[in-house]
């Protein structure tokens, strides 16, 4: 519980903990796999099992995310797209929403130091390395697609090791406080646990 406590004294001290990712040769396979991922168009269908699930969710995440997104519209889609994008990649959505608190303080046109954009704080360099110059990492759907695909990257990389993948993320990688950030987040403000009338749902 050390951790999780130090956690998230460091996540109230800081809105944001931008860091960067750091750019590594990529084989053609896996550049050519990841240029497919952040370019397949947004399908019409809903990344939720079904619609009760969907009410649910978003109401409960849409409520805690109030205070930071007034706009309940604004709020909703970025839910789903997050919600979306995170399922695509194989990632828990409430993982993704983590990570966005601790990189962005789900500010859209958050710049790090280093030049990290949006609400992941996506470095501009995966835009030439994935061959997509022209893609805008401030759009919302665009900038959530490239920071899902980037963090399964570097899950892959690091055969499921989430400390270590976030830590890849950041460009921090062996270093504690990233990843105990991003789990306090995940954990302390982003869990969610199935309502009862929908846990035997199939």
């Amino acid at each position: 519980m050390r951790w999780l406590i130090g956690a998230i004294i460091l996540l109230c001290a800081s809105a944001a903990f931008a860091g960067k990712q750091k750019e590594e040769p990529l084989s053609a396979a896996v550049q050519g796999a990841l240029h497919k991922a952040v370019s397949d168009a947004k399908p019409p269908s809903s990344s939720f099992r079904n619609p009760m699930d969907a009410v649910d969710w978003l109401s409960e995440m849409s409520r805690r995310l109030e205070k930071r997104i007034p706009s309940q519209e604004y709020r909703l889609d970025l839910l789903r797209s997050v919600h979306y994008e995170a399922t695509r990649a194989g990632l828990d959505p409430q993982l993704v929403l983590g990570l966005m608190q601790v990189e962005s303080g789900f500010r859209k046109y958050a710049v790090s130091s280093a030049g990290a954009r949006g609400y992941m704080q996506v470095m501009p360099f995966w835009l030439r390395l994935l061959g997509r110059p022209e893609d805008s990492l401030f759009d919302l759907r665009t900038n959530l697609r490239y920071g899902c695909t980037i963090l399964r990257h570097y899950l892959d990389i690091e055969k499921g090791d989430l400390y270590r993948a976030l830590g890849r993320y950041n460009g921090s990688l062996g270093k504690p406080e990233y990843p105990n950030m991003v789990r306090a987040a995940w954990h302390g403000q982003w869990s969610y646990d199935k309502p009862p009338h929908l846990a035997q749902t199939p």
